[in-house]
């Protein structure tokens, strides 16, 4: 449970109907799986311990008492395991018999939790057994003394298909996972819409969601039971267990901590905490072997038709964005500084695409390329290339002569090349741009992307500043396939686009090498941006601390070239971070298109002299 994690499982097993004792049997043999595992909840489906199509057995005095012996053997076992054990079986409370969920730790039952809603349609027929729990009986937390976030809620089966399920009220009351035991036959088409349930109260309810459900054994002479069982986490599917699979436990982790971050965000999660309802139990903290998938690209869909749609969706919100700002302002050019590089460039395509959906030409976009001490002859011609065939407007102002002359106004030697060196060019650039668009009557298009602002990798009114900018939500790891998306759009594009994709990112502003190729390379100098993109998503999005995001990072880029310098580039990514708040304090106006944006007026607020207090030690 260290740093958040929760390792879950679902599973089933072969049930033998109206027979408590050897189905107890299977439940403990089950556990021992688990507990192999070091799981820390375990949930098997509704009515296991004796068999969901018992009928009217369910009154029978012999079963009943089955039961009791069965309860009692599966507590004794649970005392052996480090592990919350929740299992599904009839409860008999005075004249009444209930669907229930017994929850068991360490020998003891901590609680019975009685179904809700109770089907009486179709080939469900439980009112005819069973008595449903009261209002409010089952608002039972089952809380974690040593990792209070910790806290499990149970629902089952129909309390999930009924409009207001259980689980919505055990959220409210501070659970960040839910157990549902279910007994759900398979018929075509079940499945999807179980998915679609499951993966959306997930998310609904910003919590951990684990569904149980009966497959083999369960008699099958009207319904047939597959098994389907499925742990989810706030709106995404972790793991599954197909009907009818060969398989029949999964196993997945819960980030706790993901969720209670998520939630202390979310001001429309009202939690008012009932803790007369809470039963504290205590499991001590161990770590948490992961075996849910990390992506390296946390930004970057892997599924190509998903990353296609993300795309053209992120192609929309900013061409749409701008749009609405030149019919605002009514700008009558866009003027864009284009360097032969990625993010300029998908600034240029974003401008075509407003331009078009404007229904005005493109002959208003006015591309700029601004030659100086650090321009290559690749860039240069891409940047003519790509603007020319979009139909914009092509103009080369060369700005060597002007850094040279303020270079002299301010007595800075050329062979210095610093930090001056360098940003003279870039401030010169946005003169020249914001001249151009004054001139024009029109705005500049900011090109920077998530990834340098995030960073502060750029210049301080330079490269900082536009009227417009589109890209500053979009992070560098993703910029690269929304440029491979225009290629595959635009055919006429394709080549130069490419020859874009293929050219290392830079600033260009220091002087290429004897082999006229660029020699100021951006990763040599802040990492690699697939590293950077990792340590944003997770630092910022969820608030992560440096030791969870340098433990997911392992995890994610295992076995790879960047595994040894993790920990030293996130460090690099922290401090970076802290130091360059003043810069995105007055960053200009910019399409949100994602989760993550650094906005200081609506997404990110922080002091611009705060220092990172969090330490570097490993």
């Amino acid at each position: 449970m260290y740093h958040g994690f929760i390792k879950v499982a679902a599973g089933n097993f072969c049930i033998s109907v109206g027979e408590p004792a050897k189905n107890a049997g299977a439940v403990v043999r089950t556990m021992e799986v688990t507990g192999r595992e070091q799981v820390n909840l375990l949930v098997l489906p509704e009515l296991c311990v004796t068999g969901y199509t018992c009928g009217d057995l369910f009154f029978h005095n012999d079963l009943l008492y089955g039961v009791t012996a069965a309860i009692r053997n599966i507590r004794i076992a649970s005392k052996y395991f480090e592990m919350i054990t929740i299992v599904g079986a009839p409860y008999k409370e005075g004249q009444k018999i209930y669907n229930a969920a017994y929850v068991i730790y360490k020998g003891e039952i901590l609680g019975i939790v009685k179904k809700t809603y109770l089907p009486n349609y179709s080939e469900f027929y439980e009112q005819r057994h069973f008595a449903p729990a009261k209002e409010g009986e089952n608002n039972l937390i089952f809380r974690c003394r040593e990792f209070p976030d910790f806290a499990i809620g149970v629902e089952l089966c129909e309390d999930l298909w009924s409009p207001t399920p259980p689980s919505e009220r055990l959220a409210l009351s501070g659970a960040t996972v839910i157990a549902n035991l279910s007994g759900g036959n398979d018929i075509i088409g079940k499945d999807e819409y179980r998915r679609t349930l499951v993966k959306a109260q997930s998310g609904r309810l910003v919590s951990g969601y684990v569904y149980a459900n009966a497959g083999d054994g369960e008699s099958t002479g009207d319904m047939v039971f597959g098994g389907h069982s499925i742990i989810a986490e706030n709106g995404t599917i972790l793991s599954e267990l197909p009907p009818f699979s060969d398989r029949n436990i999964i196993f997945s982790e819960f980030d706790i901590c993901k969720l209670t971050n998520e939630r202390m965000k979310n001001t429309s999660f009202h939690q008012s905490i009932d803790t007369s309802n809470q039963i504290v139990f205590s499991m001590p903290l161990r770590k948490t072997k992961l075996t849910r998938y990390v992506s390296k690209t946390p930004f970057v869909p892997g599924d190509d038709t998903e990353r296609a749609k993300r795309c053209s969706q992120i192609s929309a919100i900013q061409s749409r964005g701008l749009l609405q700002r030149m019919r605002q302002t009514g700008a009558s050019r866009l003027v864009v500084g284009v360097s032969g590089g990625l993010d300029s460039s998908l600034a240029l395509l974003v401008c075509a695409k407003a331009c078009d959906a404007l229904e005005v030409p493109r002959e208003r976009i006015l591309g700029v390329t601004m030659p100086c001490f650090g321009t290559t002859a690749r860039t240069r011609a891409n940047a003519e290339k790509l603007i020319k065939a979009l139909g914009a407007e092509f103009r080369e102002v060369d700005i060597t002569k002007a850094v040279k002359q303020h270079f002299a106004d301010i007595h800075h030697s050329e062979n210095n090349r610093d930090v001056t060196y360098e940003n003279a060019q870039a401030r010169e650039r946005t003169q020249v741009l914001m001249d151009i668009a004054n001139e024009q009557g029109g705005i500049v298009v900011g090109t920077g992307d998530l990834s340098e602002i995030a960073q502060g990798f750029a210049t301080y009114a330079g490269d900082h500043i536009s009227h417009y900018a589109v890209n500053a939500s979009v992070p560098k790891t993703l910029i690269r396939y929304l440029v491979e998306y225009y290629a595959e759009k635009q055919g006429e594009l394709t080549a130069v686009l490419n020859d874009i994709l293929a050219t290392p990112v830079s600033a260009e502003l220091l002087p290429p090498d004897t082999k006229g190729d660029i020699a100021q390379k951006t990763e040599d100098i802040i990492g690699p941006y697939v590293l950077h993109d990792f340590f944003l998503y997770y630092f910022v999005r969820f608030g992560f601390s440096r030791e969870k995001t340098l433990l997911l990072a392992r995890y994610a880029f295992a076995g790879t070239e960047h595994e040894r310098y993790i920990g030293k580039w996130l460090d690099s990514f922290i401090r970076r971070f802290y130091a360059n708040q003043f810069k995105r304090s007055c960053t200009p106006d910019a399409p949100k298109v994602g989760t993550v944006s650094l906005s200081p007026r609506a997404d990110w607020r922080m002091p611009s002299d705060i220092r990172y207090g969090g330490g570097f030690d490993e």
